[in-house]
């Protein structure tokens, strides 16, 4: 059977495998964050118990700007992967978006998706989230519908993975409109919508066209950590598919640029940073380039995949971190942190 040929959820277990096993990060391209150095302040003039890493989310409020990103969806492991992110972000108070929901709405099952999720988190932001090719072949404005009251989120991420569909065997490759299905999915919904990439970055020229076409918020996912199209490579049932996949293993426009670019586009927008956030300084760094909020995915699957004790563990060192980083940078909120001050690499 090629690749083409097999079930959705049987590629989605192949990708959590290969992730999970397998070499395919980024080799050539970098996040960008390793650029930016904080300087340190060795007189803070506050005390760490005075850091406030609170914030405010789709109108709920956080603990820490966080966000643990889409991971899997349609895979036998999804109802454990996500009862497991929702036990520990319901428990830290900060927000989750699930994988992909096109297996459970096509099959009409849950598959892994049930109000559950929102008894296990009954007070932080949970988002729905499919992609956009699918509009191609739904009725986009039904299925955001569907995909929102399956786990009575507050919103839906529309994912943008046309690298992964182009080098993918069987890939959806018609992205013809796009932006117009957008548009209509996000003028009639009266939840808000938030459109990510997958790996691959979001620019800030998209991000414009994205906003005003409705859109309410944007998570650049951007290159530097998990290749998808590497992924695909690893998938590949032919030399030939593996070469056409392989050679795009560095695509994309790193986080940290993506970042800057869509701010400056954006002023006003909710600004996810995704794509390659390892830990709570890479968090710091991304709120000082203008996000406001960073989300983490696939450091996070090992543990989501132990269970929610040791994803509530992994969570926490990072929001740890993040609070340290803001005392080290004499930044009493995240907000702050804006302002902090870099090394001048020019100097010395």
């Amino acid at each position: 059977m090629s690749s083409a040929d097999e079930p959705i959820g049987h590629r989605k277990e192949q990708h959590v495998d290969i992730v999970m096993n397998r070499d395919v990060q980024a080799r050539n391209v970098t996040t960008g964050f390793e650029d930016i150095r904080f300087a340190h302040v060795a007189l803070p003039e506050l005390s760490l118990s005075d850091i406030d890493l609170s914030a405010v989310f789709l109108g709920r409020p956080l603990t820490a700007p966080l966000l643990v990103s889409s991971m899997t969806g349609g895979t036998g492991r999804t109802a454990a992967i996500n009862d497991a992110i929702s036990r520990a972000c319901g428990r830290l108070g900060i927000a989750f978006a699930v994988g992909s929901q096109r297996v459970a709405l096509e099959a009409g099952g849950v598959d892994g998706f049930s109000r559950d999720l929102r008894k296990n988190a009954p007070d932080v932001p949970i988002l729905a989230n499919f992609g956009a090719a699918q509009l191609q072949v739904w009725d986009g404005v039904e299925m955001a519908r569907r995909a929102v009251d399956m786990i009575a989120a507050d919103g839906l991420i529309i994912h943008l993975n046309p690298l992964q569909e182009a080098v993918q065997e069987g890939g959806d490759t018609n992205w013809s409109g796009l932006l117009a299905q957008i548009e209509r999915v996000a003028r009639a919904m009266p939840f808000p919508i938030i459109v990510k990439e997958v790996g691959a970055g979001i620019s800030g020229l998209i991000a414009r066209q994205l906003v005003d076409a409705g859109v309410a918020a944007i998570d650049v996912a951007g290159a530097g950590g998990t290749s998808w199209a590497a992924v695909e490579a690893e998938r590949a049932s032919t030399s030939r598919q593996h070469q056409i996949a392989m050679a795009f293993r560095d695509w994309g426009l790193p986080t940290a640029d993506a970042v800057r670019q869509v701010r400056a586009s954006c002023p006003d927008t909710t600004l996810i940073a995704s794509g390659g956030i390892r830990d709570g300084i890479d968090c710091a760094k991304s709120i000082h380039l203008g996000a406001d909020m960073s989300g983490l995915a696939a450091g996070l699957l090992g543990p989501a995949l132990d269970g929610g004790d040791s994803l509530t563990e992994r969570i926490s060192i990072i929001i740890a971190q993040l609070r340290i980083a803001c005392f080290c940078t004499g930044s009493r909120t995240p907000t702050e942190l804006r302002s902090a001050r870099l090394v001048d690499r020019n100097l010395g």
